[in-house]
């Protein structure tokens, strides 16, 4: 009978040890978040305006805060970018989440899921833009064109 309260003793410090390393777990995730929207964002801000010699962050077409990630899952993560053109009938506005999607495939050193949109209410064909850039199909048409691709190769050079 005297190992019953010792057994219960240590099972029950084992739990409370286990959950505060949960807690800490849990209060480390919203910083491993910020630290990898940080990540894509040092990536997408150097991505030039296909019509200017300007960067996306210099015309403020990306910002920090256009930048999410979340954790899908312990390996995985998703992407969530919405970036907004310099005008609300911007005719590149495809072509620069295009250059987003390339830039951020090529070189995030995490494994990701990207979902990359206009930001809402700013376009005035956000839909079929969003579905444009958002369709892998679409995607690897739109890159099979030698001077699109071009352009894009062009935009996601880093700036010198």
């Amino acid at each position: 009978m005297e190992r019953v309260p010792g057994l219960l003793s240590w099972a029950l410090s084992r739990v409370l040890w286990f959950s505060s390393l949960s807690e800490q777990g849990a209060a480390r995730q919203p910083r491993i978040m910020e630290e990898k929207a940080l990540e894509v964002y040092d990536l997408i801000r150097t991505i030039r305006d296909p019509e200017k010699p300007n960067t996306l962050e210099e015309l403020e077409v990306v910002r920090e805060s256009c930048v999410e990630v979340q954790e899908i899952n312990e390996d995985d993560y998703l992407v969530i970018i919405r970036f907004t053109p310099t005008v609300p009938h911007c005719s590149l506005a495809t072509l620069i989440g295009l250059c987003l999607r390339v830039k951020l495939q090529r070189c995030l050193p995490f494994k990701h899921k990207l979902e990359i949109y206009i930001s809402e209410g700013i376009h005035s064909t956000e839909d079929d833009i969003n579905k444009q850039i958002n369709d892998k199909e679409r995607v690897a048409a739109a890159l099979e064109n030698p001077i699109l691709r071009e352009v894009v190769e062009q935009c996601v050079l880093e700036p010198d």
